[in-house]
């Protein structure tokens, strides 16, 4: 199960990728834009957000390093841009290791079912780490 650090650009996602990319001499990615994702009526996409990277990945140095952009208006701050992806084939860890940093910490997003995920949800623990569990297959 491997913890992988997870990185967010304000608008500059892909930019930043390219240039890893360049450095570390690592194969294109496969990237997934906002635009990407299904339509949801409730929540129409803006026009600014359309573009941006909603995910991608790099292998650098035998580690899978995730970047996205963030959502248009979502706050950004460089160095509190990182958090760390936790993904396992447990359900029951998941939702133990989730609840256990949401104690004294901060919800994101509730544990829940996503079109990547059958089981995904954010959680900033009681020391300001910003952690993402994803449960990558039921």
């Amino acid at each position: 199960m491997p913890v992988q650090p997870y990185l967010n650009f304000p608008g500059t996602c892909e930019e930043a990728v390219r240039f890893y990319q360049s450095v570390f001499s690592t194969e294109a990615p496969e990237t997934m834009r906002f635009s990407d994702m299904p339509a949801d009526p409730e929540y129409p996409l803006p026009e600014e957000a359309a573009d941006r990277i909603l995910h991608t990945r790099l292998t650098i140095a035998g580690t899978t390093v995730m970047f996205s952009d963030t959502f248009p208006g979502m706050e950004h701050t460089v160095g509190t841009n990182v958090t760390l992806a936790v993904l396992t084939d447990s359900r029951e860890n998941v939702k133990q290791w989730f609840h256990a940093l949401a104690e004294n910490g901060t919800v994101g997003m509730e544990l829940q079912e996503t079109f990547w995920s059958p089981l995904y949800g954010t959680v900033t623990d009681r020391f300001g780490i910003s952690w993402q569990f994803n449960l990558e297959s039921d």
